[in-house]
């Protein structure tokens, strides 16, 4: 494979891992230098080991404050011995790929040992580990806290409203430094509103009024498997007959938006069908969407094993011919539970929650996701062949047109989750921001199509699903991978030079998009005066006006500048986003309006868009020198060359 794989795609081991983690505990010391005295006020944090626990944890949250939306925990927690004690608060986020836990939200802690509380204090460098002196004879501590949910959106996600709730084990959850968290059992326990009903897939022990206590798992089980639930819901079976149960766990702000005809459960069931005639195979003993009919719940998409964690629009279902941008959401976190919770990268598997993932393979984890949940999504029937396509034209011309593209590889981008933490960017088409996902799908596309091409029709990206996702049927244990791995598997379906391939496409800065597999696949990125409908349904969700291909910006309905490409007309004439359009050529400001002052440009007698803004306390003209007309892209046939890309989106049968 070359240097490429050692030097940038290294697996890495488990011991490696630990030592890892191990040396991330201890502060460097100059030579010669005394240790400073805060550095040395915690001993050490000992490192994961394989081995098992002695003893049961045990959580119980009462998430029935619903006014103040604060969560109440119990944690008790075995010792097995006096002396300093290392509990944990996890801090890497699977999933998140990245150090954003919420521990500003854990407050009101308090440690007690045969009644008596004893003192804690929080390592001065790893924040996220408390330690405590367990006095002789103590056998069990007790934690009690409280988990304080965003109360407004400028605290944080919302996750819990009058209505519905979503309780993430990992925000929750102590467990004890030392031991993998697959070594840790832990009995789990949450109380509801009264009348409320919940989707996990953790299986239920026992229901006790409003209380329900969950089957003893381990810790790394119980953070892979959150919790839906709701004044308002709805479970409905997937696939009755089927390897595992499949169920589709619903809660709605409302009751009548659980209205689904049976033609739209159908395509639900069928995105099961086709992903089992994709993979080969499943890696679960049951599986739960947990959707959230919502527009009051904090936005999410999130994988699990076991689960997935999807908040979608309200009218989801009751407006289904309106509601199909971003609905590829479930059948990509469906994805995850092959790609990225079963196959793993080496370098991303970690033996708990405190020790660094790295994210080198982001492009397969995220990447290769969100090509099959676009295709997927077209195949199942979540989204129609021509609202693919035109999804699959917004991504082209996405990458068409970012330049940050001149000078950052899809390679450094597999790091942004750490080093932007998933922030606002001021200039994201300079800047980039997690490309991996898209432009990782159109890497995808490329090789889908190279092997459609070179095999005559007779092998494809399928072949690698299978060869690669449908081993170990019914094994829900991670399988990890490195990059000979991948590129192996590709062999295996096509021979070819597979890590040449890759790196040029990963590693290597690319001034052009890869727009091959669109070529390949029987289509040309073209831009016309008239937005897809596509387009025109994601501006409404947006509530956005957006002329990036042509100004060079995209702007709210209330006028703010939501964005400005770089190097686009927009950016010339200085503008950035965050500024306000107060006014189109002398007319108040509309989206309509705008619109039609860039059509009216193009005639060389009429005037330019000249636009009134507002910056902070000052106002300015801003004339936009952009003759070119509205531009929206679509994708256009190709004479002559076969539609594979049709064939991709085709059901299987």
């Amino acid at each position: 494979m070359g240097c490429f794989v050692k030097a940038l795609f290294f697996s890495v081991s488990v011991l490696s891992l630990v030592a890892t983690a191990a040396l991330a505990q201890v502060p460097t010391q100059a030579a010669n230098q005394p240790m400073p005295e805060s550095a040395s006020a915690t001993p050490p944090i000992e490192a994961p080991r394989d081995a098992p626990y002695a003893g049961t944890l045990k959580v119980a949250v009462d998430a029935t404050d619903l006014d103040r939306k604060i969560w109440n925990v119990t944690t008790t927690m075995p010792v097995s011995k006096a002396g300093d004690f290392v509990f944990l608060y996890p801090q890497w986020v699977p999933g998140g790929h990245s150090p954003r836990n919420d521990l500003d939200k854990l407050a009101g802690l308090v440690v007690t040992a045969n009644g008596k509380r004893i003192p804690w204090t929080r390592d001065v460098v790893a924040v996220n580990a408390f330690h405590v002196d367990v006095p002789a004879g103590v056998t069990e501590i007790s934690i009690s806290y409280q988990f304080l949910t965003a109360v407004e959106a400028k605290v944080g996600r919302t996750e819990v409203t009058p209505e519905m709730l979503n309780l993430q084990w990992l925000q929750v959850t102590l467990y004890p430094a030392g031991y993998y968290t697959r070594q840790i059992p832990i009995n789990a326990s949450v109380k509801l509103p009264d009348g409320w009903k919940l989707a996990t897939a953790l299986e239920i022990a026992k229901t006790d009024g409003a209380t329900t206590t969950f089957k003893t798992t381990t810790v790394e089980t119980l953070v892979d498997s959150p919790i839906f639930a709701g004044k308002y819901f709805k479970s409905i079976d997937l696939d009755p007959t089927g390897p595992a149960p499949v169920r589709l766990n619903l809660v709605a702000d409302s009751p009548e938006l659980l209205d689904a005809k049976p033609e739209h459960i159908q395509i639900h069931k069928d995105l099961v069908q086709q992903a089992y005639k994709l993979y080969g195979a499943h890696h679960y003993d049951h599986y739960d969407f947990l959707v959230a009919l919502s527009d009051k719940i904090g936005g999410i998409g999130l994988e699990h094993h076991r689960s997935s964690e999807n908040r979608v629009v309200p009218k989801y279902f009751t407006e289904w011919d309106k509601s199909f941008v971003r609905r590829d959401l479930l059948s990509h976190e469906y994805t995850h539970s092959w790609n990225g919770k079963f196959r793993r990268a080496a370098d991303l598997w970690t033996p708990n929650l405190n020790v660094p993932m790295r994210d080198s393979m982001m492009w397969v984890y995220e990447g290769q996701t969100q090509y099959w949940g676009n295709v997927l999504a077209a195949r199942s029937g979540l989204l129609t062949k021509q609202q693919a396509l035109d999804s699959l034209a917004s991504t082209a011309a996405l990458y068409d047109n970012r330049r940050g593209r001149d000078w950052r590889p899809v390679q450094d981008t597999t790091n942004d989750p750490i080093i932007a933490n998933r922030k606002p960017l001021s200039w994201l088409s300079w800047q980039r921001s997690e490309d991996y996902y898209s432009e990782g799908l159109m890497v995808w596309l490329d090789a889908d199509t190279l092997i459609r091409e070179k095999t005559g029709g007779k092998k494809s990206l399928d072949d690698f699903a299978k060869a690669f996702f449908g081993v170990d049927n019914g094994s829900y244990v991670p399988r990890t991978y490195t990059l000979e791995d991948v590129v192996s598997t590709l062999n295996g379906v096509y021979a070819y030079d597979w890590a040449t391939f890759l790196k040029t496409r990963i590693q290597d800065v690319q001034e052009k998009a890869p727009l091959d597999g669109y070529a390949r696949g029987g289509y040309k990125l073209v831009y016309t005066d008239t937005p897809t409908e596509f387009m025109k349904s994601a501006e409404t969700q947006n509530k956005s006006t957006s002329l990036s291909y042509s100004l060079g910006l995209s702007v709210g309905s209330d006028g703010m500048i939501s964005d400005v490409q770089w190097g686009g007309p927009a950016f010339k004439a200085g503008l950035t986003q965050g500024l306000t359009v107060v006014a189109v050529n002398g007319d108040a400001f509309d989206g309509d309006k705008l619109r039609s002052a860039v059509t009216a440009a193009i005639k060389p007698e009429n005037p330019l868009v000249e636009l009134l803004i507002k910056d902070g306390g000052r106002y300015r003209m801003v004339k936009i020198d952009y003759r070119g007309g509205l531009r929206y892209p679509r994708l256009e046939k190709i004479p002559g060359v076969p539609s594979r890309l049709d064939d991709i989106l085709a059901p299987r049968k």
